[in-house]
């Protein structure tokens, strides 16, 4: 008998409705590694209104497969000030057991193209990194970026406290886009059409 079809994988527009599956994606990286520096798991609740006002400016995508959740990706402001209005920052979280398959690929593929389309010129990350590697944090998330095209900036050195150990902060970023003299107004994501967002989703 012929194995089973794997499920395929959808890129869609992420929802407050779902926060409880995407927390319990976040949650072993709060308990069980230092990605990232929170150390208390929110709540169904701060989580869902985490994405709502992601949502209000800028993109949050879910990968789903057989009506399962396996990863998100999203942006922020990189800052508040106006005049950092055109940069952005990137973040993912991927199921743990679905790492390293090409799913942050393509999650950040979609991303990208929607910040582009929003007239975002700059994507900036900020990736936990160790000074050596061990059991809760490895270079993987600085090496996710580079593979996807982000130059590393330069480290915070043990700006970060976890597990009893100091961990450094990388500074990464990736040109969207050319950065003219006079750019454009950076669009609202809520602007674009659905029919724009879906066709980009749709591409990865």
């Amino acid at each position: 008998m012929a194995a089973p079809r794997e499920e395929a994988v959808l890129i869609r527009l992420a929802s407050p409705e779902d926060a409880p599956a995407l927390l319990d994606i976040y949650t072993p990286y709060v308990r069980e590694t230092a990605i990232t520096f929170e150390y208390d798991v929110p709540s169904p609740e701060e989580f869902r209104a985490r994405i709502r006002g992601t949502l209000e400016r800028y993109p949050y995508l879910a990968a789903e497969s057989g009506g399962a959740l396996l990863g998100y990706a999203y942006a922020g402001a990189f800052h508040s000030r106006a005049a950092y209005g055109w940069s952005a920052e990137a973040s993912i979280y991927l199921r743990r057991d679905k790492r390293k398959l090409g799913l942050g690929r393509r999650l950040y593929g979609a991303l990208e193209d929607l910040c582009r389309a929003q007239g975002i010129r700059n994507l900036n990350a900020c990736a936990a990194c160790p000074e050596k590697e061990d059991a809760y944090l490895t270079w993987n998330s600085v090496e996710f970026h580079a593979h996807m095209g982000f130059r590393l900036i330069g480290q915070f050195r043990q700006c970060g406290y976890k597990f009893g150990t100091w961990y450094n902060m990388a500074w990464m970023e990736k040109h969207l886009g050319d950065h003219p003299a006079e750019p454009g107004p950076v669009i609202p994501f809520p602007a674009l059409s659905p029919e724009q967002i879906i066709t980009i989703c749709n591409k990865y």
